[in-house]
């Protein structure tokens, strides 16, 4: 697999597609060679991956045996594309993320509690040379771009019972350089997500269009 999924950043293809709910947070697209921090949401880290395999990309999920394959698909991730690595001992967590930031184009990886600063300074400079994005499921020091979930809001609940229908993630991102400047969007949680793709502008930092659209239900 290695072979076929290797990333390979050729001139136009230095930002990776997203889909049209992360346009507002990723202004410019899923930039190759960054790394990502999304903290308070696992639906929010698949999401991310969205874009990319839908366009063709290879994508890995590293430490995160409680992912769901009908929830990812269903967030957009297109599963043919998904390699799972669920459990991994920690000792080796940093060696397997290098290995795959190696061979994928977008690696979401769960730290373990603790990562020493050498294997994190690493790892960054490994997605840097290959091309790839390494995207984390919790904080990560030194991230070019972190998405927190600030708040959320369950939908479906009356006087104390009801049906709970959709989850409102608010979200904001931050980062350095271009990134720097707070970008906030909502996300619904609990329908259908679009499949439709947005193409990073050709101007840095310019905008992309499209719609914020509801997604798929996914194990929060």
């Amino acid at each position: 697999m290695a072979g076929r999924a290797r990333p390979v950043a050729l001139a136009g293809e230095q930002v990776l597609l997203v889909v049209p709910d992360l346009a507002d947070l990723l202004v410019g697209g899923l930039r190759r060679g960054t790394t990502v921090a999304v903290s308070g949401s696992t639906s929010l880290a698949l999401r991310v991956l969205a874009g990319p395999s839908q366009a063709g990309s290879w994508c890995a999920a590293v430490g995160l045996p409680a992912i769901g394959l009908v929830a990812a698909a269903e967030l957009g991730v297109t599963l043919d594309r998904l390699a799972l690595v669920p459990d991994v001992d920690p000792r080796q967590w940093a060696t397997v993320v290098a290995a795959l930031l190696d061979a994928i184009d977008v690696v979401l990886a769960r730290p373990p509690l603790r990562v020493r600063p050498a294997d994190a300074r690493r790892l960054v400079a490994r997605a840097r040379e290959r091309g790839s994005v390494l995207v984390t499921a919790g904080g990560w020091e030194g991230a070019d771009v972190r998405l927190t979930v600030e708040a959320q809001r369950w939908d479906g609940i009356g006087a104390g019972h009801g049906h709970l229908q959709s989850c409102h993630l608010d979200v904001v991102a931050t980062g350095r350089a271009a990134a720097a400047r707070p970008r906030r969007a909502t996300f619904a949680i609990g329908t259908a997500p679009e499949p439709a793709l947005v193409t990073a502008p050709d101007g840095a930092g310019a905008p992309i269009s499209g719609r914020r659209r509801g997604w798929g239900p996914a194990g929060e």
